[in-house]
């Protein structure tokens, strides 16, 4: 059924959450041509933006917009604030616009997240128990 699908999407959203969480840390805290590529091609803020997003968007998904995503949205802010300092510490350059795009970028996962899956609660396809 389709809750069932939805229920295995919410699963593999949770195993996907701590490989995501090391690429978005190695990619604040490395040096390598890559991400200055991408960084030439793209606005730095948007990649901050859409890291953060995704990740928000990812654990609010995870525990099904119940009040831990509030702390796990806090928890991504404070992360990409350290990341930030010690970007200062790496050779890399601490920016407290890159934080502003990555907290924007939280709040609008969280937000996204919160109101698809209260759609979904509203039409019975997912519940707030251990099972969905």
């Amino acid at each position: 059924t389709f809750r069932n699908l939805l229920h295995q999407l919410r699963r593999i959203d949770s195993w996907l959450i701590a490989p995501a969480l090391v690429v978005v840390i190695f990619g604040e805290l490395t040096h390598l041509s890559a991400i200055g590529l991408l960084e030439s091609y793209f606005w730095d803020k948007s990649l901050h933006f859409t890291a953060y997003f995704g990740l928000s968007l990812m654990t609010t998904i995870a525990v099904r917009a119940n009040r831990n995503a509030l702390w796990w949205a806090l928890g991504l802010v404070l992360m990409g604030g350290a990341l930030e300092i010690i970007q200062g510490f790496t050779g890399r350059d601490a920016d407290i616009f890159d934080e502003l795009a990555n907290t924007i970028g939280v709040l609008s996962g969280l937000g996204v997240g919160w109101l698809g899956i209260s759609l979904l609660r509203a039409r019975n396809l997912v519940g707030a128990g251990s099972q969905d």
